[in-house]
């Protein structure tokens, strides 16, 4: 099967933000945490997480246009300067999905979805207690994408909350042990299982 930009163009909305969506495969599943100016807090389903660097550590993630609907975890990000990046756990997945629904912004998905909020020390960004992967950030800088109006957002990381025995003394993280999930298209989620780890790639001599 050959789908050309024109068919992709003239397909039903529905169709072709299912298709688009999904094509790139398997992406991370993790919730925002964020907390408002009036301390109401915030949890959202991103799929869009992407690493930018080691060091500094920073990470980016993709927001929607704000002029379309209201988006509260980026108000917040903007306002508070801080916010939680907490992987979907797996026994949760229908709830990190309901969190996705338009809320108001007097209401805290947490609450609303079953979650339960955390804190670590005086970081004011509320984490998923229920996550066993969990990352503090300082939001750093937002680039506008002129094409689609799409936002990407960078944070650095400020601290990391993971349980010992999912990370190994080289540093790798055991996703599988971890029961982090996967996401394709909208609504579609996935278990993560390790096929096989390989050493450093080298040009044969």
């Amino acid at each position: 099967m050959l789908i050309t930009k024109e068919d992709i163009k003239s397909l039903d909305r529905i169709k072709r933000l299912n298709i688009i969506n999904s094509i790139t495969g398997i992406k991370p599943g993790n919730l925002i945490g964020t907390v408002s100016s009036n301390k109401v807090s915030n949890l959202a389903i991103f799929s869009s997480i992407i690493h930018l660097g080691s060091n500094p550590p920073l990470i980016g993630m993709i927001t929607r246009p704000t002029d379309e609907v209201p988006r509260h975890t980026y108000t917040n990000i903007l306002e508070q300067g801080f916010y939680t990046i907490n992987h979907v756990p797996l026994e949760m997945t229908k709830s990190a999905h309901q969190t996705s629904a338009k809320y108001k912004e007097d209401i805290s998905e947490f609450e609303a979805c079953g979650f339960t909020e955390e804190y670590h020390g005086d970081f004011i960004a509320p984490y998923v207690k229920e996550s066993k992967i969990k990352i503090g950030m300082k939001y750093v800088q937002s680039i506008p994408i002129e094409i689609n109006g799409t936002i990407l957002v960078i944070g650095e990381i400020q601290n990391i909350v993971i349980s010992e025995n999912i990370i190994s003394e080289e540093g790798y993280i055991d996703l599988e042990h971890a029961k982090s999930v996967g996401i394709s298209g909208l609504n579609s989620y996935y278990k993560l299982s390790l096929l096989d780890s390989y050493d450093y790639a080298r040009v044969k001599p």
